[in-house]
């Protein structure tokens, strides 16, 4: 299942959901101030950008922001928001693509580093992000902790969220570390519904830490939300915030 085509005219189309999901004002907002505080006055680029759900209000806050993206037609929605001069795009896989210049601040949001579906890929993604960033730079990840505690003896499948229209589900391959999401959307009533599919590798924390050690960062902060709530063994996801050492 290749990236690629996961994301096509189709999703691009129905990814943005204005004022509710992770486009919901109680989600963007604190994203949006948080990576604002952390860019410290410098430029931003943002790994997968997508159709600009943080890149475009981040720009709003004078921050200059540059983005790298697999997808064209995710471009193509965010070009429906920003024009090139407002928010440069380069084309390219997150884990080797270049985008000119040095940042203060690179950051992958909404566990989009899992979208990588190996470990040397993902290890190649933090290195990515290294050579991006000026001295004493930030690279900053939102990531979901996996729920495989909740998988019931000899079964593979968590149901991850369930409502009127809507149901989740994750299926996990344990030895690869691979997880499936399918969404199914219906309509009440009917006998059928449309699926989504995507694959991720899901990253413990400290394996997310041991991949910035070999890609020259040191951990400063993680938080279970941008609000900066404590991260507890009962949170659900972090935040994450990683630096290069400053020159000396």
């Amino acid at each position: 299942m290749q990236q690629e085509k996961i994301w096509d005219a189709d999703a691009a189309g129905r990814y943005d959901t204005p004022g509710s999901g992770m486009f919901a004002p109680e989600v963007l907002e604190p994203t949006v101030d948080r990576l604002a505080q952390l860019a410290e006055g410098g430029a931003a680029l943002e790994f997968a950008i997508g159709t600009g759900r943080v890149a475009v209000p981040l720009a709003g806050r004078g921050v200059p922001v540059t983005g790298i993206e697999l997808s064209p037609l995710m471009v193509e929605q965010l070009r429906t928001k920003a024009d090139e001069a407002t928010i440069p795009v380069f084309m390219g896989d997150m884990a080797t693509a270049v985008a000119p210049g040095k940042y203060t601040l690179v950051y992958l949001v909404f566990n989009t580093i899992s979208n990588l579906l190996t470990q040397e890929e993902q290890v190649q993604c933090f290195r990515n992000a290294a050579r991006h960033l000026e001295p004493g730079g930030r690279f900053v990840i939102e990531l979901w902790v996996p729920d495989v505690h909740k998988l019931p003896p000899d079964q593979k499948a968590v149901v991850c969220q369930s409502g009127p229209g809507h149901i989740s589900l994750d299926t996990y391959d344990v030895l690869t570390q691979h997880v499936v999401s399918h969404h199914f959307d219906f309509e009440e009533g009917e006998r059928t519904a449309e699926l989504f599919q995507s694959p991720h590798r899901y990253i413990w924390p400290s394996e997310l830490d041991l991949m910035a050690q070999l890609a020259g960062f040191e951990l400063e902060t993680r938080h279970a939300d941008w609000a900066d709530a404590e991260f507890t063994a009962e949170s659900r996801s972090h935040v994450s915030v990683y630096r290069i050492p400053p020159a000396r």
